[in-house]
């Protein structure tokens, strides 16, 4: 999901005004994300008032943690890109059972939960974040479960990705 989309589905709306989205861009700008990038977004022990962004990028993955108040300064954003060979991701697991899928996947100490669609999305996240780490272009995902299709052009890919030819007679 863009982070333009996430900010318009938002629940706490203090947490995307005006002041923090611009210092939430200029952090992930001066990172080397992009201004609006695809991304997944943790909410903190208070979500109106804490929230991590992670970004991935040709050079790793941007990590950005928002503070919306901070006694006597305003919003606060702090980040920093892990290196692909540097980021830690877990297993990505599912539980299905009567027609619903649990998925649980852990991205930089991060424990990402999700039911059904939010499964699927983490899903998503989680393949595109396998292969940026292989330097493989992100998978095309979704054939209408409710995931988020995703096409290799958006994710980033490594600079020095290794191309490797296709078997014969495949």
């Amino acid at each position: 999901m863009r982070l333009s989309e996430w900010r318009a589905s938002a629940s706490h709306k203090d947490a995307v005004s005006t002041k923090v989205s611009a210092i939430v861009e200029s952090a992930l700008v001066v990172l080397g994300a992009e201004r609006d990038p695809e991304c997944w977004v943790i909410w903190g022990d208070d979500p109106a008032s804490r929230y991590v962004i992670l970004a991935p990028m040709s050079g790793g993955l941007v990590q950005v943690n928002v503070r919306v108040v901070v006694p006597g300064e305003g919003p606060r954003a702090g980040g920093k890109v892990v290196r692909w060979n540097r980021v830690q991701l877990g297993e990505l697991a599912v539980e299905i059972q009567g027609g619903h899928r649990l998925v649980t996947f852990q991205v930089e100490n991060q424990v990402l939960n999700g039911v059904d669609a939010g499964a699927d999305a983490i899903s998503a996240f989680a393949q595109a974040l396998f292969a940026a780490v292989d330097g493989r272009p992100a998978p095309v995902v979704g054939r209408g479960t409710g995931a988020t299709a995703r096409s290799a052009a958006a994710m980033p890919k490594p600079a020095s990705v290794a191309r490797v030819p296709a078997p014969k007679g495949s």
